[in-house]
C-alpha cells in the first residue's frame, strides 16, 4: 500500500538536507531530520540529561484522509545516548498542516548535541479507523474479565 504525503518547504528551511527518506527497501520508517534557521544552524540544540526540546524539521505536511503519520524513535539514539521522543509515538493527523516537530528528551547521564541535519526521528504512515462510541448497561464477559495492570498472570 502506499500514500501520496505532499511536503511544503518552510521559509526558514535548509533545502539542501535531505527531505524524510527510506534507508532501506524494507524499512518502515522514514528518517526525518533536524533542520534548524539559519541563526541556530552552527550551535544546534544542547539537550541537558533530563530536558527536552521541540526540534524543527523544516517542513510541514498534507497527509491523505485517513492515514496518519506517526513519529517515532531512533533506537540508535534511545541506545547509546538515552534520547528518546517525549511523546513516543506521536500522531500527526490528516487535517494538521503546520510545521513539524519533533520533541527529544534527554534520558541520558550526560549532555546530548543535536546537530543541523542530524537524524532525529522516524515517520511511519498508517492507515486510520475512527471508531463509533456508543453507551452500553453491560459489557461481554472474557476470560480475563476486569483484571488490570499485570492481571494476565505471566512474566516474561
Amino acid at each position: 500500500m502506499s500514500a501520496l504525503v505532499r511536503l511544503l518547504w518552510l521559509e526558514e528551511a535548509d533545502r539542501a538536507l535531505p527531505l524524510p527518506s527510506y534507508a532501506t527497501a524494507g524499512a518502515a520508517g522514514a528518517d526525518v531530520r533536524a533542520n534548524f534557521a539559519p541563526d541556530m544552524r552552527e550551535a544546534g540544540v544542547l539537550l541537558a540529561p533530563g530536558a527536552r526540546a521541540l526540534i524543527p524539521t523544516g517542513f510541514a505536511m498534507e497527509i491523505p484522509a485517513g492515514f496518519e503519520v506517526q513519529v517515532r524513535p531512533r533506537s540508535g539514539l534511545a541506545l547509546k545516548h538515552g534520547v528518546t521522543l517525549a511523546n513516543a509515538p506521536g500522531t500527526i493527523d490528516a487535517d494538521y498542516r503546520g510545521p513539524l516537530g519533533v520533541i527529544l528528551i534527554n534520558h541520558g547521564e550526560a549532555p546530548f548535541g543535536v546537530g543541523h541535519g542530524d537524524r532525529i526521528a522516524q515517520l511511519v504512515i498508517a492507515p486510520v479507523v475512527q471508531a463509533r462510541f456508543e453507551v452500553v448497561e453491560g459489557l461481554d464477559s472474557t476470560a480475563r474479565g476486569a483484571g488490570g495492570f499485570g492481571s494476565t498472570g505471566v512474566r516474561d
